[in-house]
């Protein structure tokens, strides 16, 4: 007789006995490497019926019973339940259909696990408290629609009321483009930057902050800031990193690099007020970890150019004359 697991690749024959062998439920259990007690049960729901009973009545089994328990040891080995085992038996279903469904549900554990392993990585690698972890669980086991839909509600609170045609809608708008989902296998630093990600935009004052930051976008007519991105980087991260004070000599130096010495203070006011709308390390932070949960590397820190930026021009501006004593001065 011959028995035949596709998704194991495992064959299973024994010959029939000629002399019809018969085997007691002990010797079929060692037989089998199966206990006595786990045989008894099978027996007793079906799976592996006695071919007959002896004179004291005791349980017999034959051939087709030993095939039949190494048959149902095989598949509760591949995490199969006993329901389906006897639909198996009774050819309710076929192999290949039970172990499709065995894959698919292995496929979502596995994913499960994976989350659950770099979470618990996370949670190794800070240092959390209870309420923190608790949070941390919840946010990594959220569905991708459900988290999708975090940043959905985060995006319509900031833009609610904004008109569709402004700058600051196309930027809500690559927000929502752009995914915040997890890989199945995620690695730890993907699930950490999620759950910042998380805490981030559930934050109302940062809410309120981009908001802010988007309707200043909407009502502006036309920006005027304009200052040279390449030059803010270079010359204000050169100052940063020299430690060069933006309201000193040397940074006033730097400042002229970046902005010329000859625009109106009146400009400059201008530019510093955009600048400290505009500018804000939450933000900047928002993008990164994004990058990090699709798998990218993300880009350097540039916020701390700006706002070095931001406070040599207000030293700037607070030491300019202003407009009406420029005049009283051109008068006398």
């Amino acid at each position: 007789m011959r028995f035949e697991v596709p998704a194991t690749g495992r064959c299973i024959v024994v010959p029939m006995s000629t002399s019809a062998e018969l085997f007691t439920i002990g010797q079929l259990a060692a037989r089998c490497g199966a206990s006595v007690r786990t045989v008894r049960f099978w027996s007793d729901a079906g799976l592996v019926p006695p071919a007959g009973r002896s004179a004291a009545g005791y349980r017999l089994y034959d051939a087709e019973a030993v095939a039949r328990l190494e048959l149902v040891l095989t598949l509760r080995e591949l995490g199969l339940g006993l329901d389906t085992v006897r639909a198996l038996l009774t050819r309710a279903v076929t192999v290949a259909e039970v172990a499709a469904t065995q894959v698919a549900a292995l496929d979502a554990e596995i994913r499960i696990l994976r989350q659950r392993r770099a979470v618990l990585s996370t949670i190794a690698q800070r240092a959390t408290t209870i309420e923190e972890t608790m949070l941390m669980h919840k946010l990594a086991r959220l569905s991708a629609q459900e988290r999708q839909q975090i940043i959905d509600d985060f995006v319509q609170s900031v833009i609610e009321g904004v008109d569709p045609d402004t700058p600051a809608m196309r930027i809500a708008r690559s927000i929502r483009q752009l995914p915040a989902e997890l890989p199945d296998d995620p690695a730890p630093e993907q699930v950490d930057a999620w759950i910042k990600l998380g805490e981030l935009v559930a934050d109302d004052d940062f809410r309120n902050r981009v908001r802010a930051m988007a309707t200043a976008g909407a009502e502006a007519d036309e920006l005027e800031l304009a200052v040279d991105y390449r030059a803010v980087v270079e010359h204000a991260g050169r100052a940063l990193a020299e430690g060069t004070p933006p309201d000193s000599t040397q940074g006033k130096a730097v400042l002229d690099r970046i902005i010329p010495p000859d625009t109106p203070a009146a400009h400059r006011a201008t530019m510093l007020e955009q600048l400290e709308t505009f500018t804000d390390a939450r933000v900047e932070r928002y993008w990164q970890l994004l990058a990090i949960i699709n798998g990218r590397q993300p880009q350097p820190p540039v916020v701390p150019c700006f706002e070095w930026l931001i406070a040599a021009l207000r030293a700037d501006v607070g030491a300019q004359p202003s407009s009406q004593e420029d005049t009283a001065e051109g008068s006398a």
